[in-house]
This record gives structure tokens, sequence and C-alpha cells, in this order.
């Protein structure tokens, strides 16, 4: 394909791994581009709600986390069909990549639109688990009754994007990722100030940018498979067989997610003014993780296509390059949100207690980037190599593992910023080590490559 590179044995050390760095950056800084634009979504939502009132944005935490989890435990959409067409790509089988990619846009919809119809008649119910304050639970209810309408779009995204990363093009996603998130900002200006609709408008300017981002991606996926004669129609039985194929994923998700939702249980325990710090510090952390994350997604694409040309030589070396830049990128964005910890809680809340919360969860995110950096990096190792099996075993005893300190902050209780704190430290720092030693011991050998179609 044009534009990739073809490390070669022959070449020196030096220059080959020169090479890799160039195919890992062409992936990674346009997705980076691409994956830093969709947390900016709910992040515009919480700056712009945060002005409306204190329980606004409690009550956009808790359904954002609702719809957060349904969007991630759909994950699968993008990884395994990243992967899946990428291996079928790199053993020069460009018609079957693209059909896999078309089965999962139409899996996409499926789920999304059956989601939907969930959540719009049961949504309050659901969020009434979470034990909020009536106020907070109100404005979370509007938020998701509306949001909910976009989750077909929002999933027919992923499976799209996981199509055209798989066959080496990352600029198409940035370029649509980027265009929904800008839109998203006037959209929201207009519609919760402008029009008066305060968290509504909000849930409905991202509904109709998520839409338009879904419509520009699924336009690309029909016209590749027209160009390889793909049928676009959806075969039930292949449809089917990508669902199957991607329940390890979705296991390996579930259980991350998991640990997401119990920490939310726990932060509205602790109060109303530590559950919206706990949505501002979330989306930070979702921000840099997603921008490391970035790297992954270059892990996915290069893994697969190298095995699928059962070239181990070059996995071996991406793998090694990836755990470097995974690191040092990890080191970088720490340095970073240690100096905007002192600035950032300011520009995103009036509110004087839920700054001083939001600054103490973000000291232990400057401690838990490093580790994060080298855990995303070898999820994408891995997922690329289609190892997700081992992904979904490693991810339940990994949540299993962090349980009892939530439970213990639960049954403690603290106040003010240490709550937050120690919330943080036993749900997010310590599931990242947990991870960090599960991924780390099974890329130290070579029972994760499969080669071949």
């Amino acid at each position: 394909m044009e534009g990739v590179s073809e490390p070669s044995p022959s070449v020196p050390d030096g220059a080959a791994r020169r090479v890799v760095d160039r195919d890992i950056l062409r992936l990674a800084i346009p997705s980076l581009g691409a994956l830093v634009a969709e947390p900016l979504f709910v992040l515009v939502d919480s700056v712009f709600i945060a002005r409306v009132s204190t329980p606004a944005l409690a009550g956009l935490g808790l359904a954002a986390t609702v719809l957060t989890t349904v969007v991630g435990l759909s994950v699968f959409l993008a990884y395994s069909t990243t992967a899946a067409v990428a291996r079928a790509f790199g053993a020069g089988r460009r018609s079957e990549a693209i059909a896999r990619g078309v089965d999962a846009s139409w899996l996409a919809l499926g789920i999304g639109t059956v989601c939907a119809a969930v959540l719009v008649p049961f949504g309050e119910p659901l969020l009434a688990l979470f034990g909020a304050a009536p106020e907070v639970l109100a404005e979370a209810h509007v938020y998701l009754r509306i949001s909910a309408l976009g989750l077909p779009a929002m999933l027919a995204v992923q499976a799209a994007t996981g199509l055209v990363r798989g066959l080496q093009n990352a600029w198409l996603p940035l370029v649509v990722a980027v265009g929904g998130a800008a839109l998203n900002i006037p959209l929201n200006a207009v519609l919760i100030f402008g029009m008066g609709l305060g968290i509504a408008g909000s849930a409905a300017g991202t509904v109709v940018a998520q839409w338009l981002m879904a419509i520009v991606l699924l336009a690309a996926v029909a016209r590749a498979a027209r160009q390889e004669r793909v049928r676009l129609a959806p075969q039930l039985r292949s449809v089917a067989s990508a669902g199957r194929e991607a329940v390890p994923m979705f296991v390996r998700t579930l259980s991350l997610r998991a640990v997401l939702l119990v920490t939310v249980f726990v932060a509205t325990g602790l109060g109303s003014t530590q559950l919206a710090a706990h949505q501002l510090a979330s989306t930070v952390f979702n921000l840099l993780a997603l921008a490391l994350d970035a790297l992954a997604i270059a892990g996915q694409a290069l893994v697969g296509r190298y095995l699928g040309a059962s070239d181990t030589g070059t996995v071996h070396a991406v793998t090694r390059r990836l755990m470097v830049w995974g690191v040092g990128g990890g080191f970088a964005t720490g340095v970073l949100l240690l100096a905007a910890s002192y600035a950032a809680p300011q520009v995103f809340t009036p509110d004087p207690l839920v700054q001083a919360d939001l600054r103490a969860a973000l000291w232990v995110l400057v401690v838990a980037q490093p580790i994060a950096g080298y855990v995303f990096v070898l999820d994408g190792v891995l997922m690329g190599a289609g190892d997700a099996p081992y992904l979904a075993r490693a991810g339940v005893l990994t949540a299993l593992a962090v349980m009892p300190g939530a439970a213990l902050v639960a049954w403690w209780g603290p106040r003010g910023p240490l709550g937050l704190a120690a919330l943080w430290v036993a749900c997010n720092l310590l599931f990242l080590v947990a991870r960090a030693i599960a991924l780390g011991i099974r890329v130290r050998s070579d029972r994760w490559m499969r080669v071949g179609a």
C-alpha cells in the first residue's frame, strides 16, 4: 500500500529502528488527533454545563458514565475490526478486509439501535441506582434520554474507523473527529445559552455532531466496498460471526468498565461535590489516556499487518519501540498534567470546593501516566495479535484485584480532597499497576503470536 514502509532484516539496526519509528508515527500522530478530539465532546459539555449549575455538572457525570459504558463496552467494534482488517490486508486479501469492516458496521448499527431503544424508556431507573440527589438525577435523566438517540451513530463511527485504520489509513478518522468536535462547540453555545435549553441543549448538539460523523465514515466504507465489489447488504451469518469473535474483547472491556462504574458508585457516596470533581477528573484522564492510546492503535494496525504477512521479526521490533514510546509519552503527559493541575481546576469550574477535590485527583494521575503509557501500548500489541482470550482473562483478574481498595474507600468515606485522592489511588493507580504486570508477563514469550491470515 502506498505510504507504508517495509522494514528489512538486511537494514542496519539503527536504520531499521528509524523505519519502525516512522511507521508508528505515521499511524499514531493522526490517531492522536482523532482520539483527543473524541473526549472533547464530553469536555466541552462539562465546561459549558459547569456554568449552568453544579447539580447539572454532576448529572452530566452520571449520564456520561452510562453512555460511555455502552460505547466503551462496544469498543471491540473498533479494536477487533482494526486487528482483523489489518491481518487480512497484510496477507494481501483486501476484499476480505473490507468485508470484515462492512460486517462490523452493520453490527454496530444494530447494537446501537437496541441500546437506544432500552435507554430512552428505562434510563431513569438505571440512573437511580447510583443513589444521587433528586436534582442531580433529574439533570442526568434529561441528558441520557436525548443523548441515547446518538448511540447508533457513535458505534458506527467505531466500526468504520476500525476498517479505515486496519487499511493503514489514520487520516480520515482524524478529519472526521476534529470536524465533529469543532462543530460541537458552537452547537453547545447556541443550544445551551442562546436558546436556554441547558443540559438538554448540550445533549442535542452532541447527537447532531455524532450523526454527521457517522454519515461521513459510513460513506467511505460504502465507497471502498464498491471498489472491491464487496456486497453492502447485511449478511446475517457474517455479522453474527463477527459478534461471536468479539466476545473475548467484550469481556475484557466489561472488566474495565466494571472498575469505572464502581469508582462512580463510591464517588457518589462521597457527595455531590466529589462526584462533580470526579467527572472532571475522569474527563481529563480520558483525554490523556486516549492520547497515549494513539500508540496502541498504531500497534494494533502494524502488529496485525505484519503477523498477517508472517513477519515476526518486525512484530518484535514494533513491540519494543512501542514500549519505549509509551513510557516516554507517559512521562511527558505527566509533566504537562502536573503543570496544568495548578490552573486547570479554575478553568473547569467556579466552585472552589470542586477545584480542590479535582486538583487532588489530578496529582494521582501525574504519578500514573508512565504506567498508563506502558499498559496501553501492550494492550494494543496484544489486540493487534488477536490475543483477546488472554486479555479477557487478565482483565477479569486485575479488576477483581482492585475491588477491595474501592470497598475500603467506600467504608472509610473520607471527605474533601483526601477522599477523591484515595479513590483514584485505589481504582486508577493500583489498577494500572496490576494491568502492567499481567501484560508484561504475556509479551515476554511468543505465545501471543499467530501468523498468517
